[in-house]
């Protein structure tokens, strides 16, 4: 089994950063990707940025340029950092391990305008 907790969630200002963290525990050996998702209300949970274990990423159209995914094999930790953040960034950000498919509990962050 697998256990992932996501922290950094908050509330920031239009233009502004956060930065989320997602510790894994557990089987770890298992992780290969990770990838951030985020659920707006009322919206379909959609796939924000992903990492390989040998650190190749991907990431949605509307973050490429402001958001860096990145990870700590040794701390078993991935990092979403999020710059110009935008009002439309609102939403609750869960990370998940694609090949195990856990899911973490989720942060919430809200950008105000």
């Amino acid at each position: 089994q697998v256990q992932l907790v996501e922290s950094g969630g908050g509330l920031v200002q239009a233009g502004g950063s956060l930065r989320l963290s997602c510790a894994a525990s557990g089987s770890t050996f298992s992780i290969n990707a990770i990838g951030w998702y985020r659920q707006a209300p009322g919206k379909q949970r959609e796939l924000v940025a992903a990492i390989t274990r040998g650190h190749s990423a991907a990431y949605a159209d509307s973050v490429k340029g402001r958001f860096t995914i990145s990870r700590d094999n040794a701390k078993n930790t991935v990092y979403l950092q999020m710059n110009s953040l935008k009002p439309e960034d609102t939403a609750v950000y869960y990370c998940h391990a694609t090949e195990s498919n856990y899911w973490g509990q989720g942060t919430q962050v809200t950008v105000s305008s």
